[in-house]
């Protein structure tokens, strides 16, 4: 490693400490020539499969793309940025796991609809409407009752995403 303060090619570890969950290692380095001492960091990097587009263009992995699908579909909803964090890592680990070169976009657009309907109906349902490209209300009302049909478990954990009508016509 090159020291940044004299550019000297000869430095020496000092001391190395993991750091998070193992996943990097933080070292002390010590220049004999300058004297200087700085930290490195030193974590694994993994080829991402290239994303392949409806229209058949490949593009590389970004995960700065992923999080802001997150984002847009989670605005102002009550969901954490930890939770964000952790349903990106479910992603990432999927697309590492596959060990595949290429992967339709297509696929990954489902990953994320799945774990949005896990977190927040809502997010779900905004994400839905632009993946899905629904045309009408009609669309949107379908995909609405189909959730309602497939998450009766988190019957009051969320808000319901339709309020009930009372007779006469009152929302409740």
């Amino acid at each position: 490693m090159h020291c940044p303060f004299c550019r000297h090619e000869d430095t020496r570890v000092v001391d190395s400490r993991l750091i998070e969950d193992g996943s990097q290692v933080r070292r002390r380095r010590h220049c004999d020539a300058c004297n200087e001492r700085f930290t490195t960091f030193e974590v694994v990097e993994f080829k991402m499969p290239m994303i392949v587009k409806h229209d058949g263009r490949r593009e590389s992995f970004d995960e700065r793309k992923l999080r802001g699908s997150f984002e847009r579909a989670l605005h102002k909803r009550p969901v954490d940025s930890a939770s964000i964090d952790a349903v990106m890592g479910t992603i990432q680990k999927r697309l590492r796991e596959m060990g595949e070169r290429e992967i339709l976009s297509r696929r990954i657009g489902e990953w994320v609809m799945a774990e949005l309907k896990r977190i927040d109906q809502v997010g779900y349902v905004r994400f839905a409407s632009v993946y899905r490209r629904f045309e009408d209300v009609k669309e949107f009302r379908e995909e609405v009752e189909q959730l309602e049909r497939d998450l009766p478990i988190l019957e009051g954990k969320q808000m319901s995403l339709l309020a009930e009508t009372e007779p006469g016509g009152k929302r409740g």
